[in-house]
């Protein structure tokens, strides 16, 4: 699997009970439903317990308030994302050339931050995305890059890349300047192709991670 693992993205997170973590993916299930649906402002913790056959008062034992709700979700949306990198199916998951691979990574990057900004914006301070989160893209953009046979300074590089996959550049382009996401993915697949096929210049060093 790539030599890589699902991290962990939040801390010291206590071990639930099976019937609570049942519960508890169950309510995280009918906010993502809303979110898919509706958006994230639909989805409210009334909006939730209904989706859910729950009360409200279970909602807020379970996250305390909207903005722990919405945490939960940006966290949940997040190792599922990273489940599709490690073991679903291709282009994302294994089984297909390193490069379609990249790009295909890139694609649902995008996608999935965008997502996450309105996400990272509903939950507040509790949103902040997780140390782990940005360290499992590097890792699999590096050792993408390593299969490819990708000459030069690899950590910089993979840094390169990643850096128009960041929500706040996203939310500029796509928010701001009202560029459409389709020009946005060309736009990315052309500098990954030119990072693959360029000769490093003499004064570089070639870098491994």
């Amino acid at each position: 699997m790539d030599g890589l693992r699902l991290l962990p993205l939040l801390d010291g997170a206590p071990v639930e009970r099976s019937d609570a973590a049942r519960n508890r993916e169950a309510l995280l299930a009918a906010a993502q439903e809303l979110v898919s649906r509706c958006g994230v402002e639909a989805v409210t913790m009334d909006a939730v317990a209904a989706r859910a056959g729950v009360g409200k008062g279970t909602v807020y034992r379970r996250f305390e308030s909207r903005e722990g709700l919405m945490a939960a979700l940006l966290n949940h949306s997040e190792t599922a994302w990273q489940a599709s990198v490690l073991s679903g199916p291709p282009p994302l998951g294994p089984g297909a050339p390193p490069l379609e691979r990249l790009l295909a990574f890139g694609h649902s990057r995008m996608e999935t931050n965008l997502l996450h900004g309105d996400l990272i914006q509903a939950a507040g301070h509790s949103g902040a995305r997780a140390f782990a989160a940005v360290s499992f893209a590097a890792m699999h953009v590096r050792y993408l890059l390593n299969e490819i046979g990708v000459c030069g300074d690899i950590p910089i590089l993979t840094t390169a890349l990643l850096a128009p996959l960041e929500q706040v550049i996203l939310q500029q382009q796509t928010h701001i300047e009202q560029l459409p996401l389709d020009r946005i993915r060309r736009g990315w697949d052309d500098l990954v192709r030119r990072v693959v096929t360029a000769d490093p210049p003499d004064s570089v060093d070639v870098v491994a991670p």
